[in-house]
């Protein structure tokens, strides 16, 4: 699940994705965490013309459709996910073997942490900042800034959030 894995990272403080570098991990309790995002994406994303060739033209501008759909107004979802230490454990290794990536510690603490995020992939280019910080143990917030392009498309994606701690028990549901 790409929603609880984005929290782990979050609530990590999304040093363990970047172990390449040297990092101080937040201080969050493990359990049942609220988070609530609010994201917005304008431009197209830059998938690979081959990619686009391949695809029947009526699923082309469906697709084209939604993503124009979704360019510009701002998204907000509420998720509740369970936060174990096998799965921070399992994020320390969440994207340390991607060498089309270079990640760059700004600040790091056991309160705050800011990354640099630049990729280079199938003449694609993205970069970014993910910034995390902690007002407490239970509760942390955040933003992300990225940029997408390949030349011809660009896309931008910003988001904000706000996690809650809930309880040390997890749900039947997580």
């Amino acid at each position: 699940m790409i929603t609880k894995l984005a929290i782990v990272l979050v609530l990590a403080g999304c040093w363990a994705a970047y172990t390449a570098d040297s990092l101080t991990p937040l201080d969050v309790k493990l359990g049942q965490w609220e988070t609530t995002s609010t994201s917005t994406m304008s431009g197209m994303p830059p998938i690979p013309q081959d990619v686009l060739d391949k695809m029947p033209p009526d699923q082309r501008a469906k697709m084209e459709e939604r993503l124009k759909a979704m360019s510009g107004a701002p998204r907000t979802t509420t998720v509740q996910s369970c936060v174990k230490q096998e799965d921070l454990d399992k994020a320390m290794t969440f994207g340390a073997d991607d060498k089309s990536c270079t990640r760059t510690v700004v600040t790091s603490s056991r309160t705050k942490a800011e990354i640099r995020i630049e990729c280079t992939r199938n003449g694609m280019k993205s970069s970014g900042t993910v910034r995390v910080e902690t007002a407490s143990s239970d509760s942390v917030k955040g933003s992300m800034d990225m940029n997408m392009g390949d030349g011809n498309r660009t896309m931008k994606m910003s988001s904000t959030f706000t996690s809650k701690w809930l309880s040390p028990t997890c749900s039947a549901k997580n």
